[in-house]
């Protein structure tokens, strides 16, 4: 029952997508037609009985054709059903082979077909809220088009022999149908989020002047980060407070385009709210180092003291300490990585974008790349910014590895730091675990201990993980860690990372594991430690291995995972759509997504 209540909630356009479990085809058919269920008038010509199974031999009476029939552990009554000289309609599903002709397994008999095709759902539940809100009407007046309008209600109110006939064979819907639905799971997912996008105008019109402020930096900027602040520039300085995805690969020049926006802003304030200390320390530094002499620049974390004026600085970053301060009026609020948030914290965040008459311009940051198709569809309801150029060309060597080229990474980690360089291990868990077939941190962390000089450990867990994160940037040459230094982390010196268990993990977290090595061009390497015997892991960790572009890993990644919400925050792991295939539908996302615009 809380199934059906909330089905009926349900808006239209996403009950559409209950598409049909089958369909009862009521219609009698002239000829033998083989894969599917046949609705025959016949006579029935022989009966025999061998062993357990019942023989029978009938002739089509519309067509004349004789076919065999099998009724296999029959039950006591069938032979009284089946008597020779009987006319009656029968329903079964027909096949073919050379030595026996037409057959038809388990016939049943049934009334005189109407000639009638029904929609058959999940439940009754479905069935009687699905149509009662699919009409042409409903579709009308919210503009969808004639043609899909047809397909939609063919599929649910007026289905024919022929669509049944082809679902029962194919197990899907023909190509023009399964367009339809397509069509229409785009249009629902954009109508929904515009509708939750409200207009509301800026704090401020913003409008400094970026362009000098590039000419003082002490390299070029990329043609992606033109763009994009270009784009921000034009966002920051409109009528309506505007919301926009800054979506950039590892490495590619993300905090160039956070100070530009700074700049953009000033002399009004912003806020720039980051998920770590360590990555607040690292966004603070920067901004001292780019950002004009004559910007006031505060690092605002839970320490900070209370009696501090926040009215006096142009620039604050910091953790979510931010959130829970009385601040004065922000322009424009920036977010990195917004999914790192938990949920008190989103809340919070929430209430200070939407909760006043006026609000901030909003800039999220994420540097999970999402399928640039995801880009095409997110890009009709809020406005978004791919930077997929990089500063330098990254010099990283993937392999993979297994137990026995041991002793070649244990001469390369020696030599490596030899050269004062760095080594990060990642292990899929902290402890020891029955459940899986690799080392955990605390069981390898001796071994690594004894053999060398200058080892840290760190994970999730670990309340001092900062404090350890900072201390080995300046000091260590080998960090043992989970997965927390995926994202953001600068580590200058790390040159080889070695991940553990790589085929546990999905392709975009590789990605970011990966991305720590080479932050300044030094020839780097990647190793991808695996015992799995599955050629299907072997096979997407050495497709992972042959490129380092983020946008095509994550479209690879699609293969085995939906796409997610990047404006919800959400990453590329829920599923999102079920017709559309963020892969191969490019060209069908690109001309429906100009249209939306």
């Amino acid at each position: 029952m809380n199934y059906l209540r909330k089905k009926s909630k349900t808006p239209l356009f996403q009950l559409v997508t209950e598409v049909p479990k089958s369909y009862k085809n009521n219609s009698l058919f002239s000829n033998l037609t083989v894969g599917i269920t046949n609705n025959l008038f016949v006579k029935v010509l022989e009966t025999k009985i061998i062993g357990i199974n019942f023989y029978m031999k009938f002739q089509n009476l519309i067509s004349g054709e004789n076919f065999s029939g099998t009724y296999f552990r029959f039950h006591y009554g069938v032979p009284k059903i089946f008597t020779i000289g009987k006319e009656l309609y029968i329903k079964g599903k027909i096949s073919w082979s050379e030595d026996w002709g037409f057959q038809i397994a388990n016939p049943v008999e049934i009334k005189k077909p109407n000639d009638t095709v029904e929609p058959v759902y999940k439940s009754k539940a479905i069935e009687k809220v699905v149509l009662k809100y699919i009409d042409y009407g409903n579709f009308k007046k919210y503009g969808v088009p004639y043609w899909v309008i047809e397909k939609i209600l063919e599929i649910h109110r007026y289905p024919t022999r022929e669509l049944a006939e082809f679902y029962e064979k194919e197990k899907t819907f023909p190509e023009d149908y399964i367009k339809a639905l397509k069509y229409l799971e785009i249009f629902y997912y954009i109508k929904n989020m515009k509708e939750a996008e409200k207009t509301f105008p800026p704090l401020q019109k913003l409008s400094g002047d970026w362009k000098s402020w590039a000419e003082t930096l002490p390299f070029q900027l990329t043609g992606d980060q033109k763009k994009s602040i270009s784009d921000i520039a034009i966002d920051l300085n409109s009528d309506t407070a505007k919301k926009r995805v800054i979506v950039g690969d590892v490495g590619s020049g993300k905090t160039l385009v956070i100070l530009a926006s700074m700049v953009i802003s000033y002399p009004h304030k912003s806020v720039l709210l980051a998920p770590t200390s360590i990555l607040s320390e690292q966004l603070f530094e920067e901004a001292q180092k780019f950002l004009p002499k004559n910007f006031k620049i505060l690092l605002l974390t839970s320490k900070t003291s209370q009696k501090i004026d926040l009215n006096e600085f142009d620039v604050i970053i910091g953790t979510t300490a931010i959130l829970y301060r009385d601040l004065p009026e922000i322009p424009l609020l920036i977010v990195d990585e917004q999914h790192r948030f938990g949920t008190r914290e989103r809340n919070k965040l929430k209430q200070l974008v939407e909760n006043e008459e006026k609000k901030p311009h909003f800039l999220q940051l994420s540097a999970t790349p999402i399928p640039r198709t995801q880009a095409m569809i997110n890009s009709t309801f809020i406005e978004v910014s791919l930077i997929e150029e990089i500063p330098f060309q990254k010099k990283i060597d993937t392999n993979l590895i297994g137990a026995g080229d041991f002793p070649n990474l244990l001469e390369k980690i020696k030599n490596e730091i030899e050269k004062e360089n760095q080594v990060l291990l990642v292990y899929p868990l902290v402890e020891e675990s029955e459940k899986i077939n690799y080392q955990s941190l605390e069981e390898a962390f001796p071994y690594w201990k004894e053999n060398f000089e200058n080892v840290y450990m760190t994970h999730g867990r670990d309340s001092e993980k900062d404090e350890v994160l900072r201390e080995f940037r300046e000091k260590g040459d080998i960090l043992l860690s989970t997965t927390v230094v995926e994202v953001g982390i600068s580590l200058p010196r790390l040159t080889v990372i070695v991940i553990v268990g790589a085929e546990r993990l999905g392709l975009a977290t590789l990605h970011q594991l990966r991305g720590r090595v080479s932050r300044t061009g030094k020839e780097s390497f990647c190793y991808l430690f695996t015992r799995s015997q599955s050629e299907e892991s072997i096979k997407r960790l050495e497709k992972f291995s042959k490129t380092t572009n983020g946008f095509d890993i994550a479209s690879m990644d699609l293969e085995n995972r939906k796409g997610g919400d990047i404006v919800k925050g959400n990453k590329q792991s829920g599923e999102t759509f079920r017709w559309i295939d963020l892969v191969k539908d490019k060209e069908f996302i690109e001309d429906f997504s100009s249209q939306f615009k």
